[in-house]
């Protein structure tokens, strides 16, 4: 199983918990402010703030709470200062990683993560020796009673230029560019979405055949995850299914 599908199904999973005390919210609105800081308020003619606002929806955030974030990011309220930051490290295995984060203290922040790097066995790596093993891709995940043929045709029509069947749904790939244009089209036809995100897909993989390699690796994914200034996490491992219920177990 590649660690990409894998993780995103993860970040699904937890999502609903995170939401239930706040955390979630609170990622989703740094995001908000920093595309809105940087592109405007008006998500119809800013891209990456379209974007945000429709995974804060997705995650069921007040339009309220939504509306306080972009008056944030246009600087109609006070707010943090946040900063942008990819760090890139290597995990258990020699796992590629890369971590994004929204923060108001990059020293913290990075301090913080290497601790957790260096505590699994693993490493903060220099400015590129991870990132060339990723590509940012649009993906949607379409799941329920669906026919192949039909997704196929849809999605291809709207620019997708990949479609794999992944246990019980569907991965549609397309260019960052194409991204809006495909998850409306794909809802617009009636297709059910499970996710629709632009993230780091990996082109080189590591292949993990250890069960503690593996339980060492999902653990350190869990903790970057769960820090409060992570917005994404990515990882480049590939996995069998019966290794990673075994690592998941513990």
């Amino acid at each position: 199983m590649a660690g990409h599908s894998h993780w995103r199904q993860i970040k699904h999973k937890k999502q609903a918990a995170d939401a239930k005390r706040g955390k979630l919210f609170s990622k989703l609105s740094r995001a908000i402010i920093i595309a809105a800081r940087e592109g405007g308020g008006d998500p119809s003619a800013n891209l990456k703030l379209r974007y945000a606002i429709d995974r804060a929806k997705a995650a069921s955030m007040p339009a309220e709470t939504i509306e306080r974030a972009i008056k944030k990011g246009t600087g109609e309220l006070a707010a943090e200062r946040l900063e942008e930051i990819t760090y890139e490290g290597y995990g258990p295995g020699g796992v590629g990683i890369l971590v994004e984060v929204l923060t108001d203290n990059r020293n913290r922040t990075g301090s913080e993560l290497r601790r957790l790097f260096e505590r699994a066995g693993g490493k903060l790596a220099t400015s590129g020796s991870v990132a060339w093993m990723f590509e940012t891709r649009g993906v949607c995940t379409v799941e329920g009673e669906v026919d192949p043929d039909h997704l196929l045709e849809v999605a291809l029509e709207a620019g997708a230029d990949d479609v794999k069947a992944i246990d019980d749904a569907y991965e549609v790939y397309c260019d960052p560019s194409q991204f809006q244009e495909l998850k409306t089209t794909l809802e617009k036809a009636g297709f059910q979405l499970r996710s629709a995100e632009i993230a780091k897909i990996p082109t080189v993989t590591v292949n993990i055949e250890d069960a503690e390699v593996g339980r060492k690796l999902l653990k350190l994914l869990d903790e970057l995850d769960e820090h409060d200034d992570v917005q994404n996490v990515y990882a480049n491992y590939t996995m069998s299914d019966e290794l990673l219920q075994t690592a998941a177990a513990g």
